[in-house]
């Protein structure tokens, strides 16, 4: 999985915090679950350094806001304790991309968050190495700013003419990752199936799948797609007895409760695990919700 380089930045665009973990956290082998990871950069970056900063507090008096549009997750070390908590390290920056002409296209809000935990086990004997600090996992958030409720024709942000001092175009320029590129199977992989298939239970979004920002949690996506994969790989005469460690999802058009939805996916062998890649789409026609690939391991 390819995980998005950390930059140097300055002091005010870095924090730490500590995050307790709940017992769905951690799995029976000790390690954390990739969906324990992103609720970290709530304490670590959006409650103590984003709250402070004049640009997004300007941003949000101009109804400019950082909308989700990729996350990278992967998984660290264990064994760790449900009761000892992470300590998070998070940073955070503001780039740009430009389109085939050269022109700004988007500006993006980029975040970063590395956990560590005391090596421990939740009940029974301690391992070996008690309480030396060990990784435990990371995530990259990746945002575009966008004013989700003008018209359709202002939507789009191309400056930031909102903070004193600042730049209205942020000097860092970075290349777009296409959401299809995520569809592309990793070097070595072998594939179990033919093409991609869809999985066997279609979904159907309720409230509970849904958040305050009005649709389906971007959470639910790679939680209702790991559940897929296990179910293909098990047709597959795989044994499912395995871990999501590491995953790549990008975030096209959200979905709402009442919607019904089908995961297509495509399962493959790699090295010693299994992977999967795939897509949330009304049918096989139609254009992706959302784009999704995981590796999973023993």
């Amino acid at each position: 999985m390819t995980f998005f380089d950390e930059p140097e930045v300055p002091a005010p665009s870095r924090a730490e915090a500590v995050c307790a973990l709940r017992y769905e956290d951690v799995s029976q082998d000790g390690r954390l679950t990739l969906l324990a990871l992103p609720p970290v950069l709530g304490p670590a970056l959006w409650q103590t350094r984003m709250v402070h900063d004049p640009l997004a507090r300007a941003l949000h008096r101009e109804g400019v806001v950082p909308i989700l549009d990729r996350f990278v997750i992967e998984g660290g070390e264990g064994p760790v304790s449900v009761s000892r908590p992470l300590a998070v390290a998070g940073r955070y920056d503001l780039a740009h991309t430009v389109d085939e002409r050269g022109a700004v296209d988007r500006i993006l809000l980029r975040m970063w968050a590395q956990a560590t935990a005391p090596r421990a086990r939740t009940h029974g004997a301690q391992p070996a190495g008690e309480g030396e600090p060990i990784f435990a996992g990371r995530v990259y958030a990746e945002h575009v700013f966008t004013r989700p409720f003008a018209p359709p024709a202002e939507r789009k942000v191309l400056r930031l003419d909102y903070a004193d001092g600042a730049p209205a175009v942020p000097e860092r320029r970075i290349s777009w990752r296409s959401p299809d590129a995520v569809l592309v199977p990793p070097p070595g992989a072998v594939a179990l199936d033919p093409a991609p298939l869809a999985d066997e239970a279609p979904v159907v979004f309720g409230l509970h799948h849904t958040d305050s920002n009005q649709h389906v949690n971007s959470l639910v996506y790679p939680r209702l797609f790991q559940d897929a994969a296990l179910r293909r790989f098990a047709a597959r005469g795989e044994d499912p007895r395995l871990s999501a460690r590491a995953l790549e999802i990008a975030y096209r058009k959200p979905c709402f409760a009442g919607e019904r939805v089908c995961i297509f996916l495509k399962a493959y062998r790699l090295d010693n695990g299994l992977f999967a890649i795939g897509s949330f789409q009304t049918d096989e026609r139609a254009k992706p919700h959302c784009t999704i690939r995981m590796r999973f391991e023993p």
